[in-house]
């Protein structure tokens, strides 16, 4: 994919190319554009995504003279998809961000995550501090996701989500996927287009304080009130446009789902492996959290899912963004400015 255009910063944007490498998996694909030699920033992304959900980042941040990089991660877009879900625990992830990092001559990166990508980020920053020059995570805290579901529960709002109706609160859905992985596969599988336009929806502030429809799928029997078809929403504008919204249809109709639902198959894997961090888990780079306040399953707001990473990051700065889970794409102006001025600052 090759393409140019107007960023969200109104700097003409880079061309953007498509490249490939070799993971431990196998192949990695990717998006790169910017100065070869400029600093580099690598792009991760979370589930359900692909590389192309970074473009407004991608632009900006070439235009301004860094080089970025957004890989597909294992099971989606252009790269491997492995068989075995035990391979998509999070440890496999960082082996394949290091390789990618590699092949690309580097040293170091500027390393921002998203949902499952911040699991990826915050592994390298633990693992392997020296390949980190700075972390940004939007939306998802760290010590969270990537220590599984049961780490986050005792800082869940149980005014929200009393124990004895809720008692895996928001965080519900992922107990579902355990337990279900092939029902929650052949549903998605089913509607690739739909499953996109059901899933990329911008922040909604009237759901502040009540209960979020991933706290309710075992109660249900299974996604959107124990459906058994994705239901046939409108796309989202504000959130997703047509070129992303026929990259995401393409990239699910060609892969499936499956490499997708691994990532929620590894939780005590993913918990052992962040036991095993350098120096207890303590980050001492810089590490910039940007949160969405309408995101209600990675809720920083009403809740307490702050308080580790504020006790293990060193160097924290964090922003709050009225947006929802896709913060990136929903105010894109708002996220690059925060990631630019944090930027200018840290050294």
């Amino acid at each position: 994919m090759t393409k140019t255009g107007t960023n969200a910063t109104g700097l003409d944007a880079e061309p953007i190319s498509r490249n490939s490498t070799a993971g431990p998996a196998g192949r990695i694909s990717y998006l790169a554009a910017g100065p070869v030699d400029g600093p580099l920033i690598v792009f991760v992304h979370g589930w359900p995504a692909i590389a192309e959900t970074w473009r407004p980042q991608l632009e900006a941040f070439a235009a301004r003279g860094y080089r970025v990089v957004a890989p597909d991660m294992r099971g989606y877009g252009h790269s491997a998809i492995p068989a075995d879900p035990a391979e998509y625990a999070q440890r496999h992830l960082v082996d394949d961000m290091l390789a990618l990092l590699a092949h690309l001559g580097r040293n170091t990166a500027i390393w921002v995550g998203h949902d499952w990508g911040c699991g990826a980020t915050w592994g390298l920053a633990a693992h392997h501090p020296e390949v980190c020059r700075a972390v940004v995570s939007l939306c998802i805290p760290y010590r969270s996701l990537e220590r599984g579901p049961s780490a986050a529960l005792p800082y869940v709002n149980r005014d929200v989500y009393p124990a004895d109706e809720y008692p895996d609160a928001q965080f519900d859905y992922m107990t579902y996927y355990e337990r279900h992985p092939e029902q929650v596969t052949s549903l998605f599988d089913a509607a690739p287009g739909r499953v996109a336009r059901a899933f990329y929806r911008s922040g909604k502030p009237g759901a502040y304080g009540k209960p979020h429809l991933t706290a309710q799928l075992t109660r249900d029997g299974g996604w959107f009130g124990g459906a058994s078809v994705v239901p046939d929403l409108l796309r989202d504008e504000d959130v997703l446009d047509e070129t992303l919204y026929e990259a995401l249809r393409k990239s699910f109709e060609r892969n499936g789902f499956t490499g997708p639902t691994a990532y929620y198959l590894n939780h005590s894997a993913n918990r052992a492996y962040s036991d095993s961090s350098i120096d207890n888990g303590h980050l001492h780079m810089p590490v910039l959290f940007i949160g969405a306040r309408y995101d209600y399953v990675a809720d920083t707001v009403q809740s307490a899912l702050v308080r580790p990473m504020r006790e293990y990051c060193h160097r924290l700065t964090e922003k709050a963004i009225d947006a929802g889970h896709w913060v990136g794409l929903e105010k894109p102006a708002e996220v690059n400015a925060a990631i630019v001025n944090w930027l200018a600052v840290v050294r």
